[in-house]
């Protein structure tokens, strides 16, 4: 890492590093080249095919029963031939080690649906034979893991094994002590059944995450990357600090595309980082702001690195609602950065590129034209599609292909009146801006692979997979012949020989897909490990004593404490692994421990509260991969691009603490009218945060305008916090009354119970904030047993008897002991109050963020001429 400090690498040298870390430094020649192709190629038709409607037609019921066995399979065969075990080992052929660890991985992998019949007979236990095989196994996984992302995840992996088998030893401390478990046990649990490695993560990734990336890697080979890039640059490089403006939007744009944050650095990066530092950005600087902005990339929705995927089965809401909860955060993040960026230009009065006239009002209505024509443009599309399925009920679909593809035809006409797309070099003495109004319709067909996706998922509502399908399907089309199309339309000769060209794009971009599906599929089979051993060893419950205790039982505390874990593990792990690890560990700990706090947080925030900061790990120093990848382009110190890079990146710090007290960020439980609101109101807020980050709002601010910026940002944010201090949110009901209050409730609302009693494990007194739905049934005794109460009055006491099994309650009070001598009991109900509207906080928050524009107006008035362009 040493020598990307010191210089800016060349272009081969920067697709060597992305290869190194998502796809395998190695790319034998000659016959092992074609057979490690063929094998990638292979692998992306089975997960096609797999996610297909005519899978069950097609592929054997064992092959889709034992899927998750084939991936795995896949990507243990396929490390060993694309990622080189030591420094030391050859890049250009496969050493003959690395062939026994591929194939006998692979075989081990396999080793359930070889002996599938025999496991059966079993009772899905794993007897001695099965045992030594399933080790075996894991220690292959582990050497695959290690060469693909290095010694972290298998070191973790390896600690949580060791206290499966040894967490009865007196070396392992009381609190976290256990029984421990046999050899047959452990890998009947984490090899044999559906807990550990063949779990919740390694199917999602091979039913949804898939077909996602083979998405991305198609539509970049089709071009939409550089596309998206013109159109970025054009529409924003003649603004001040234009270069790293379009950075941003660019880096938003192939976030659609890739998952892999250095992926996105080199991607964008080597045409944005050198315009940027002509402009005036230092090396680090520029390096910076594409760490930023290329992080950020993967909490874009519909990808987001492949975590939204888990989410769903995790959380266990649709995928829909995940990205509708995660699109807010992420749209107005991006926001903040384009600021960051334009306050560092203006402070700097740095140059503008080209000689277009500056229009900054008119750029920004362009861009939100744009963006909200397209958003309309996928909602619309289905009264149309309703209008021909209902005309057409037995034979739309094949009318509704016919139109598309008379669209695409269109559209690649369009593009076809224009010259292809070339990348543009950002050292050229004179750099010319593109002009949108001519390039715009050499890729809108590009867009349609997108709308298709979108309509399925938000429109149909169908399954991720499917939707991907489709996507991926209309890609295979669009790669296949736009070539061949554009030759006809511009009348050149031979226009079929084209179509060659389009099949080795497609199939290139297959094996793309493939080969970056590799570390992804390791990360979730070796995760599964640390997953298992939770369900297993039920450390979780411990963890949470264990938090509890650093915490002190405060709230903000332990959610530092989760977020500094997420960046400790992250410095090692991918993104996917972190997430995968810190979300089985602390999760539930955060909820639990929320819950004992008085605070109700759903559990989606929690989730995208972990992912945030396992995101941030690859920004941060010492091992911050995407500022090593930055800086190997910009030829800067990659320690002070990290540390700058997380400076621009606190927005992101501070949204998930904002999210977890504010869930109206997350669009839980908001009109379409609140929502705008919710919108317009967050995106002044982290404006006006970022702002009071940078210290310079209109002009260079003081230090109380600083802390007035920040204190603004806080109350549009919370607006909750401040009403709370007027007004109590909550009118306190006695708990004998609990019976009658919730046969007086009107169905739908919401009662705050609170239960005290003795802790399972410690017998210690706490107390848990438990938030009831009052049921649509009729009398408060059919509703208490549909809630799962079972309520023992005892004069002005309300104890409790331990909830019915197989209720949410009983799962929410799982952790009192109900047997003990110390009575569980209701110490507190409590209902909505009429409260004011926290929204009339916004008013004295605007004002006095007035002011402080008013005030550095007058101090900038002198110098402010042409600075906001």
């Amino acid at each position: 890492m040493a020598d990307l400090e010191k210089r800016a690498l060349s272009e081969q040298e920067l697709q060597e590093l992305v290869a190194a870390s998502d796809s395998g430094a190695r790319s034998p020649t000659g016959m092992v080249g074609l057979a490690i192709a063929a094998t990638a190629l292979i692998w992306s038709v089975f997960q096609v095919l797999l996610a297909s409607p005519i899978a069950p037609y097609v592929l054997p019921g064992d092959l889709i029963n034992n899927s998750r066995q084939i991936h795995l399979a896949f990507a243990i065969f396929l490390s060993a031939m694309a990622y080189p075990l030591f420094k030391s080992s050859p890049r250009d052929w496969v050493p003959w080690y690395d062939w026994v660890l591929g194939i006998g991985g692979a075989f081990l992998a396999l080793y359930g649906y070889f002996f599938y019949e025999k496991i059966v007979s079993n009772g899905g236990l794993a007897d001695a034979t099965d045992a030594y095989f399933a080790l075996a196994g894991l220690i292959f996984l582990f050497i695959a893991a290690y060469r693909t992302l290095g010694p972290v995840m298998v070191a973790l992996a390896i600690v949580f094994m060791a206290y499966v088998f040894f967490g009865a030893s007196e070396l392992v401390p009381d609190q976290i002590r256990w029984a421990g478990a046999s050899l047959r046990k452990a890998m009947s649990h984490m090899w044999i059944t559906s807990e550990g490695v063949f779990g919740i993560a390694l199917g999602v990734s091979t039913r949804f995450v898939f077909l996602f990336v083979l998405f991305g890697a198609l539509l970049d080979k089709a071009g939409a990357g550089n596309y998206f890039i013109k159109m970025a640059f054009g529409a924003l490089g003649h603004l001040r600090g234009g270069p790293a403006k379009a950075a941003v939007v660019g880096s938003a744009a192939t976030g659609l595309i890739s998952g892999s944050s250095i992926a996105n650095v080199v991607t964008t990066g080597t045409f944005t980082i050198p315009l940027m530092k002509r402009v005036g950005f230092s090396a680090e600087k520029a390096g910076a702001v594409e760490v930023a902005s290329s992080v950020n990339g993967q909490i874009m929705p519909p990808v987001m690195g492949a975590a939204a995927f888990l989410m769903v089965e995790y959380v266990g809401i649709s995928y829909v609602e995940v990205i509708t909860h995660a699109f807010l955060p992420a749209i107005i993040s991006y926001i903040a950065l384009v600021y960051i960026v334009h306050l560092e230009a203006v402070k700097t009065r740095m140059p503008t590129i080209g000689n277009r006239t500056v229009n900054l009002l008119n750029t920004v209505l362009g861009m939100f034209g744009f963006f909200a024509g397209f958003a309309i443009l996928c909602y619309a599309t289905q009264y149309p599609v309703g209008w021909i399925t209902g005309l057409f009920p037995e034979g739309s679909g094949w009318i509704l292909s016919a139109l598309l593809a008379v669209v695409y035809v269109g559209l690649v006409y369009l593009a076809a009146q224009a010259p292809d797309l070339e990348p543009d070099d950002p050292n050229a003495d004179v750099v010319e801006l593109p002009d949108i109004s001519k390039i715009y319709k050499s890729g809108l067909y590009y867009l349609l692979p997108i709308i298709v996706l979108v309509y399925f998922l938000m429109i149909e509502r169908k399954s991720p997979g499917l939707s991907a399908f489709w996507a991926s399907f209309l890609l295979f089309g669009i790669l296949l012949t736009q070539k061949t199309l554009k030759a006809i339309f511009r009348g050149e000769q031979n226009p079929m020989g084209r179509l060659r060209d389009g099949l080795i794009d497609l199939i290139a971009g297959m094996i793309d897909g493939a080969r970056n599906m590799i570390g992804i599929g390791l990360a979730t089979a070796t995760a599964g490990i640390i997953v298992g051993t939770v369900s297993l060893t039920g450390i979780g419950q411990v963890m949470a004593a264990f938090v509890e205790f650093l915490s002190g039982g405060n709230l903000i505390l332990m959610l530092i404490f989760v977020a500094i874990l997420s960046l400790i593990l992250g410095m090692g792990l991918p993104t996917t692994a972190n997430y995968i690890v810190v979300s089985s560990l602390m999760v539930s700990v955060v909820v639990e421990l929320g819950a004992q706090s008085g605070l109700i947080v759903p559990l989606i925030a929690v989730h995208l509260f972990v992912f945030y900061f396992g995101i941030m790990a690859d920004v941060t120093p010492p091992v911050g991969l995407a500022s090593f990848a930055a800086a190997a382009v910009s030829g800067g110190d990659a320690i002070r691009t990290g540390f700058i890079a997380f400076f621009y990146s606190l927005r992101t710090v501070a949204l998930p603490f904002v999210f977890i007290f504010n869930t109206d960020l997350l669009l839980i439980d908001v009109t379409l009218t609140q929502g705008i609101i919710v919108f317009i109101v967050s995106t002044i807020g982290i404006l006006v945060f970022t702002a009071g980050t940078m210290g310079w709002f209109l002009t260079r601010s003081r230090i109380w305008e600083t802390a007035a910026l920040l204190l603004i940002a806080f109350a549009l944010f919370r607006p909750g916090f401040f009403m709370n201090q007027i007004q109590p949110p909550f009118n306190d009901i006695a708990p004998a009354a609990f019976s009658e209050a919730v046969g007086d409730a009107a169905p739908g609302s919401n009662l705050r119970v609170i239960v005290s009693g003795p802790d399972l494990d410690t017998l210690e007194m706490k107390d848990v904030t438990v938030q009831v739905n009052v049921p649509d049934a009729e009398g408060a005794t059919a509703r208490l047993d549909e809630l799962g109460f079972i309520l023992m009055p005892d004069g002005d006491v309300m104890r409790l008897d331990e909830p019915m099994f197989g209720t949410d309650l009983g799962d929410t009070l799982s952790s009192f002991d109900f047997y003990a001598d110390d009575a569980v009991q209701i110490s507190a109900v409590q209902t909505a109050a009429d409260q004011l509207p926290k929204e009339l906080v916004f008013i004295p928050a605007l004002l006095l963020l007035a002011l402080i524009a008013f005030l550095q107006h007058r101090r900038a008035e002198p110098i402010l001429e042409g600075e906001l362009a």
